[in-house]
């Protein structure tokens, strides 16, 4: 009977790119078949170690060391969004709509030209007085209970101080956050009641 061949590496076995050399630990003659970074500013540098000493390696390995608590949060931060630009709570400028595409072929027409032309009915406007809650929340309109429930939620897990170490500047970025909550619900139940009323 003929047994196939399993070619798939291993978790432990050497890299197969590994340089014909003694391991870079001082003293030991075995094979350098594990590389691991020179630094977190050196990732793509390697010292190329033996199985015992790249796990030694490994476990003193400290990505964030030398870095203040300021540095390193900031790093996290920059690592959530792929360390692509982003922009603060309540700025809407990074926001994309249809006319930030290129559309050569017009697919998106009827996300850019909404009403009775396409068929699809407009947006209904949105009121004056919610424009800065909205952009504090860092939500569109029209907007549902629902979704103002889960993005208070989430806003709330993130600036909260004790997710912050007591800083208080997501204390006070907490509290605005609070007061657009509060005055967002409270235009939507009374458009809800409204509207009970006039079906009523």
């Amino acid at each position: 009977m003929m047994t196939r061949k399993n070619t798939r590496h291993r978790a432990f076995d050497p890299d197969p790119d590994a340089p014909a050399r003694c391991c870079d630990m001082a003293g030991c003659d075995e094979s350098a078949g594990y590389r691991a970074p020179k630094s977190r500013d050196a990732l793509n540098e390697y010292f190329w170690f033996c199985l015992p000493h790249v796990r030694e390696y490994n476990a003193r390995w400290d990505f964030y060391k030398g870095m203040s608590p300021g540095q390193i949060e900031a790093h996290i931060r920059d690592d959530v969004s792929w360390n692509r630009p982003s922009w603060r709570l309540g700025q809407r400028a990074g926001r994309l709509g249809p006319d930030d595409f290129i559309d050569p072929m017009d697919l998106m027409d009827g996300a850019r030209r909404p009403g009775p032309r396409t068929g699809t009915p407009a947006r209904p406007e949105m009121p004056e007085a919610l424009r800065q809650p909205l952009d504090m929340m860092g939500l569109d309109w029209p907007l549902s209970m629902d979704a103002l429930k889960m993005r208070y939620k989430d806003l709330a897990r993130r600036h909260h101080p004790d997710a912050n170490g007591g800083d208080r500047q997501s204390e006070e970025l907490l509290k605005s956050i609070n007061v657009a909550y509060t005055t967002l619900r409270a235009h939507l139940t009374s458009a809800r009641e409204a509207d009970l009323e006039r079906t009523a």
